[in-house]
């Protein structure tokens, strides 16, 4: 971008957008939409011919643990703790209109 970013152009591209911006956010995002295209620039602007295009800048291994099951809960002691259980299921006030 040879020149800098108007005001106008970010107002074009917030109605593109469907946003509507005041005139203190059209000021702030101009500035800071400009700061972003300048550090865009300085970028392409690297020579890179010599990097090879790469998804991350380190090798990643799986860093997860094996999945091994452990101790668990006994359903019925789950059911004992419950404040009300009916026909071995938590039993919860009605919602969205329903009836008990």
């Amino acid at each position: 971008m040879e020149e800098p970013l108007s005001q106008d152009l970010v107002a074009h591209i917030a109605s593109l957008a469907r946003i509507d911006l005041e005139e203190a956010e059209l000021l702030h995002f101009t500035e800071h939409l400009g700061k972003i295209l300048g550090h865009a620039q300085q970028l392409d602007a690297l020579d890179l011919d010599s990097v090879e295009p790469m998804s991350h800048p380190y090798p990643l291994n799986n860093v997860l643990r094996d999945d091994v099951p452990g101790p668990t809960i006994e359903p019925t002691d789950v059911m004992n703790q419950a404040p009300d259980v009916s026909e071995n299921q938590f039993r919860v006030p009605p919602v969205l209109g329903e009836s008990s």
